[in-house]
């Protein structure tokens, strides 16, 4: 019953760095390949989103209500019926008074403004 207890901590420790110096290697081996990127994955991929996931994505639901009702902002629910599609795009894309441009862009833009454009 006099065993050293010391060596399992020795073993362990061991065994982590021999652990380390391997995916050490392993990373070596990987490096080329991690700098290139995955062609395939590295090109930025569109998810497709419906607008209504994109309105609360962006944090428009802070603003303007989960059912478009306006709470800091304004009443969404009609906006329809003010702007046209490019006029809302349009504010989507630069802001307007306390609302800051460029929470969406692009296509992404393009399917808030027809989506909030229907609402009448």
């Amino acid at each position: 019953m006099n065993r050293n207890p010391v060596i399992p901590f020795i073993l362990i420790m061991a065994m982590g760095i021999g652990l380390m110096f391997l995916l050490s290697f392993k990373g070596l081996g990987d490096m080329k390949e991690i700098a290139d990127g995955d062609k395939k994955g590295g090109e930025k991929s569109e998810v497709a989103a419906t607008p209504e996931d994109l309105y609360q994505q962006k944090g428009c639901i802070g603003c303007h209500g989960n059912e478009l009702q306006g709470t800091s902002g304004p009443k969404l629910a009609d906006v329809g019926s003010r702007l046209d599609e490019a006029g809302i795009k349009e504010v989507i894309l630069n802001g307007k008074g306390s609302m800051p441009g460029g929470l969406a862009k692009g296509e992404e833009a393009d399917a808030l403004a027809k989506w909030l454009a229907e609402k009448k």
